[in-house]
């Protein structure tokens, strides 16, 4: 019985639970398995303390309780004896007894006392069955009598002898309509929990040091609050959350559905100027900006932040949770591991690199009949397609079910895929920084009968899945993506594809759990989803679609959701809204660009900024002259964000080596470039407290009129769309594509797939394509030296020079620092 009500607990379709057990099994233990909020009789430990606190609108009396009292009136000064009535029962209705003004005496049937207490009672109760040897003579003329000694829906009674003056009651149908009447209160609250209600957040207080501690010792000196409070707290439901340990639970995508007609909050996206390699704080930005709003304005906001990869962590990057104290925490876990998406696309990046290869293999050494009848088995005696088989049949043009019935010619062009190898692009993934992987040989084992190519492996956040992921809307938007991908051309210049493969559904399985955001939070207690941690150069670099969506139904309609475009605004930006607003179709409703004083000093002529080595004196130092000169580089990025018909606020990111004077002409050059505003920020020195400034100034941004406009139709020939981007957000004269990336070009448009947005893969350190050419190049002509295609994602992607997928380690990587203590289980050195 125990195991049957905690399965139905947890059943989210199942809103209530009624017990019709005998007596001997309704023990306390049987009673309180029974979760509260569906105890629709009432009897469960949390339910009665509530009734005897008075609580009664938070909990639902027991039915036959309901019905004594609804049968008793006037019972101010009267005795009421319960007789047999014990347990959870007989202390509900000692309490809605004695609230109603009776005096109550409880006894047992066998009580010495039991024909002196029943002579003196004006009300008298039964809990159980009256014995024989108990005469109605004991019982006054006049008593009223109420048995409730009976299965609830039975209507078995036995009263034994009656009194003729003594009027017997049976509460059995009375009860029955009682508990029904709990089972519509109790589906009426569950109805009223599946709407949208305001927020009940305890925000958490921060404890600022100065000077500010490391990231980690920060992080740390913070207690999060258990993650199931946090979902409470903010509407999500017990079954719409899957918890991993005490801070991170997984949401899951039911929750859209039961808030559809929720209106949207304002969505902001986080951008920034094109960046030194140190990086400007766009992720720190982004998390003090919903401290603000929701800690310190009361408005509801969330957080929509990449997963970071491992690679980065233990390579040059170290954590990416934000920084000061505007990060996420714990902020460990957020980098190490996390809720194990990047380990699920791993995995199913390479099962279907593994199948490509296994697919040539076996085509190369088998016939058709042999190739057949393999992979259309027998299998206790029948043989049949598998769902994915008849799915490409259907492709091919042969309508046929029976597999006997193909022809020959059927059967070869079902067998065989007669993929081309020289044209794989499908690499296999590892979340490492790992140089030697870039090119590799595979295939030298003597089992492989010497089918020998070169391959590369890419690091895992490069994966075509990644992409899919981000994008995603569903679990079928993603099977069907994740189908699409194409890994190669069969030898008539036809694309393969994962459907054709035949490994989509097992993909998808691997993919499941993935593809539900991961909520966390901020220092101060506010939300944060962690989903997804694309590219920003040859993917689009945004976090997921899903996580936006789920985030704008909960933030509500005056709430706001946050989230960040990996690089400059020129790469993440306009990725994001001419890949991503496409994808999920949501509208935003301000851009914050990040400009620090360091970046501007770089881009008006300050000596090279170097990752590890230390700062030279022009960024440590006022310089006005600096700052003005590469106020450049904020104004073109202002003037693109412009072209998309969004407003923009400028989040000053203030260092401490900056000086008052710089960061106002920042702030006056912004405004007048034609930002909307432009705030200094000390969040991370402050948290949220530091960024209320830049809160308000995007709250009035959010009310302004928004025009929002992608910069090209999809219809556009694949070559006019790269030329509109390089011209208009690059400012390039025009582009020039190598032989090989028109070929491709040729061949994408002729295979259908040139109505698709363009993902261009450049580098984040200039506007143009020389990562040494700063503030705002003008007169170039941007090299197309590839095209490649992520037909799942839904985006061509041409390559600018020459990129890597696969990052390698320097010569001291972060690694050095990271430790762990093994006696109280904690990170060293992360950041």
């Amino acid at each position: 019985i125990v195991n049957e009500i905690l399965r139905l607990n947890e059943d989210p379709n199942v809103q209530g639970l009624a017990l019709d057990l005998p007596e001997s099994l309704c023990s306390s233990k049987v009673l309180n398995t029974v979760k509260p909020e569906k105890d629709v009789d009432g009897l469960s430990d949390v339910n009665l303390g509530r009734l005897v606190r008075g609580d009664a609108s938070d909990c639902l009396v027991p039915p036959t309780a309901c019905a004594v009292m609804e049968l008793l009136e006037d019972l101010g000064g009267k005795t009421v004896l319960l007789v047999g009535a014990g347990g959870a029962m007989g202390a509900a209705l000692q309490c809605m007894l004695q609230r109603e003004g009776a005096a109550t005496v409880s006894c047992q049937w066998k009580a010495p006392q039991l024909q002196t207490t029943l002579h003196h009672a004006d009300v008298v109760i039964f809990g159980s069955t009256k014995p024989n040897d108990v005469p109605a003579s004991w019982i006054k003329p006049g008593t009223t009598i109420i048995s409730c000694s009976h299965d609830l829906l039975s209507e078995k009674h036995n009263y034994g002898e009656r009194n003729n003056h003594a009027a017997g009651n049976t509460v059995g149908s009375l009860a029955v309509a009682m508990r029904m009447q709990n089972m519509v209160k109790n589906t009426e609250r569950w109805i009223q929990s599946q709407q949208y209600r305001k927020w009940d957040l305890r925000c958490l207080k921060l404890q600022t040091l100065s000077p500010v501690p490391s990231d980690i010792e920060i992080s740390r000196a913070q207690s999060p609050k258990a993650v199931d409070v946090l979902a409470k707290e903010i509407g999500l439901l017990t079954d719409e959350i899957e918890i991993y340990g005490q801070a991170k639970a997984k949401v899951r995508l039911s929750l859209l559905e039961r808030l559809k007609d929720q209106p949207d909050g304002k969505y902001v996206l986080v951008a920034g100027i094109t960046p030194t390699p140190l990086g400007e704080g766009k992720s720190t930005v982004t998390v003090g900006l919903v401290q603000a709003l929701t800690a310190h304005l009361n408005i509801n906001s969330f957080a929509c932040l990449r997963q970071p990869s491992q690679g980065p962590t233990f390579g040059v990057k170290g954590g990416a949770a934000g920084g000061g104290y505007a990060q996420v925490i714990p902020m460990e876990e957020f980098n190490l591991h996390l809720t194990g998406d990047i380990h699920a696309i791993t995995a199913a990046n390479n099962l279907l690199a593994a199948a490509i290869d296994a697919r040539i293999l076996h085509e190369n050494t088998q016939s058709d009949k042999a190739l057949y009848n393999r992979l259309v088995p027998v299998v206790n005696g029948v043989r049949e397609f598998s769902a994915i088989q008849l799915a490409r049949l259907r492709r091919l043009g042969i309508n046929k079910t029976d597999p006997g019935t193909l022809t020959e010619e059927e059967i070869s062009k079902f067998a065989r895929l007669d993929i081309d190898p020289s044209t794989i692009t499908w690499q296999r993934v590892v979340d490492t920084n790992d140089r030697f992987l870039r090119k590799i040989t595979v295939g030298q084992a003597n089992s492989e009968k010497g089918f020998v190519r070169q391959a590369q492996f890419d690091i895992a956040v490069a994966s075509e899945i990644m992409a899919i992921l981000a994008l995603t809307t569903s679990l079928q938007d993603m099977k069907d993506r994740l189908g699409k991908m194409v890994v190669a051309n069969n030898r008539k210049g036809e694309p393969v594809t994962a459907e054709d493969l035949g490994v989509t559904g097992a993909l998808a399985v691997l993919m499941k759990d993935a593809i539900k955001p991961t909520l966390m939070q901020t220092l101060e207690g506010t939300p944060v989803f962690v989903h997804a941690g694309p590219f920003a150069n040859i993917a689009h670099g945004n976090s997921s679609v899903l996580a936006d969506k789920i985030a704008l139904k909960l933030v509500g309609e005056k709430g706001f959701v946050v989230t960040e475009a990996g690089f400059g605004a020129d790469i993440g930006m306009e990725k994001f809204f001419n890949i991503k607003c496409r994808a999920s179709g949501l509208i935003p409703s301000v851009v914050v660009l990040v400009a620090t004083v360091r970046a501007l000093k770089m881009h008006g002529g300050g000596p090279n900024v170097t990752a590890g080595a230390p700062l030279k004196k022009e960024y440590t130092e006022e310089n006005l002259q600096l700052v003005a000169d590469g106020c450049c580089n904020l104004q073109k990025q202002i003037q693109i964000t412009q072209l998309f018909g969004v407003p923009v606020v400028v989040a000053v990111n203030i260092f401490k080596t900056d000086s008052p004077a710089e960061v106002d002409l920042v702030c006056k050059i912004a405004k007048q470039s034609g930002a909307f505003d432009a705030v200094p920020c000390n969040h991370w020195s402050a948290g949220g407290r530091g960024a209320v400034k830049l809160a308000q100034a995007v709250e009035k941004a959010a009310s302004q009129k928004n025009s929002f406009k992608y910069l090209y139709s999809l219809e556009l020939p694949i070559i006019e769309k790269i030329r509109i981007i390089a011209q208009k957000i690059y400012g390039a004269q025009d582009i020039e594509l190598s032989p090989t990336a028109q070929s491709q070009v040729a061949r994408y448009t002729q295979q259908g797939f040139g109505n698709l947005p363009i993902c261009m893969a450049k580098t984040h350190l200039s506007l143009s394509h020389q990562p040494e050419r700063k503030g705002v190049p003008t007169g170039f002509i941007l090299p197309i030296s590839d095209v490649r295609a992520s037909i799942g994602a839904g985006f061509i992607y041409p390559l600018v020079g020459t990129m890597s997928t696969m990052p390698g380690l320097p010569t001291r990587p972060c690694f050095y620092d990271i430790d762990l203590d093994p006696i109280t289980e904690q990170v060293k050195g992360l950041f």
